[in-house]
């Protein structure tokens, strides 16, 4: 099987030992975004904030894998708190169409960069 790294600079820079994103065969991983602007790698303002720059840059992966949202059959949403569920629920609505993917939420004590929200996925594209 090939493996295909994924970059793009309209999402932020990996800052650990991870690629943005990774294909194997019509399966792209998605690795976990938070908050931050790709062109300043400062976090979003705020909560609302940063759910959409999340779902921006999760957005401009898969693009670059060849794919959109559109694609992703399986979403994990993290949070910091878990208050800010209906918020993700609302804003995640303006982002994805039904068929909704599957998804996970999973309240966690802290996130890189002291972000309050990250999301991963995995989307399968060109079948």
């Amino acid at each position: 099987m090939n493996k295909h790294i994924i970059h793009t600079e309209s999402a932020p820079a990996a800052i650990g030992s991870y690629s943005q994103a990774v294909r194997a065969g019509d399966t792209v991983y998605l690795s976990g975004q938070i908050g931050l602007d790709p062109m300043s790698m400062q976090m979003a303002d705020g909560i609302t904030g940063q759910i959409h720059r999340v779902f921006q840059n999760l957005q401009a992966v898969a693009a670059a894998a060849g794919g959109s949202l559109d694609d992703i059959v399986k979403l994990n949403l993290y949070l910091i708190d878990l208050g800010h569920f209906s918020r993700v629920n609302e804003i995640m609505a303006e982002y994805f169409t039904q068929p909704y993917p599957a998804r996970a939420a999973v309240g966690v004590a802290s996130l890189p960069r002291g972000a309050e929200f990250e999301a991963d996925g995995v989307l399968v594209i060109g079948v």
